[in-house]
């Protein structure tokens, strides 16, 4: 589960920041850089990500991530279970709530 949840939020991240360093990804998701790197690898083996260097780039920017359509359907299966998950746990709640009443 900790797996998917790595992967869905590195997923997120990339899509909505796709020229973040590794440095920059690992420190928001608060992530080693080990950890990240070995993330990235498996989204990428998987198909999820795909990874372009340009360390020839006059703005020096070493690597772009970029979900392929596989990552971005991964994504969204992942979203919903995510979302799946938290409503299951806000009825629980919610019926805790009413029962101790």
């Amino acid at each position: 589960m900790e797996k998917n949840s790595d992967h869905f939020n590195i997923l997120r991240k990339i899509q909505s920041k796709p020229n973040s360093t590794q440095r920059e990804l690992a420190e928001e998701l608060e992530f080693s850089l080990g950890k990240l790197n070995y993330c990235l690898k498996a989204l990428k083996n998987k198909g999820f990500v795909k990874i372009n260097n340009f360390k020839k780039n006059k703005n020096k920017l070493n690597y772009i991530y970029v979900l392929t359509p596989k990552g971005i359907s991964k994504k969204s299966k992942l979203t919903i279970n995510f979302m799946a998950r938290k409503m299951k746990e806000y009825e629980e709640l919610k019926k805790e709530i009413e029962n101790s009443k």
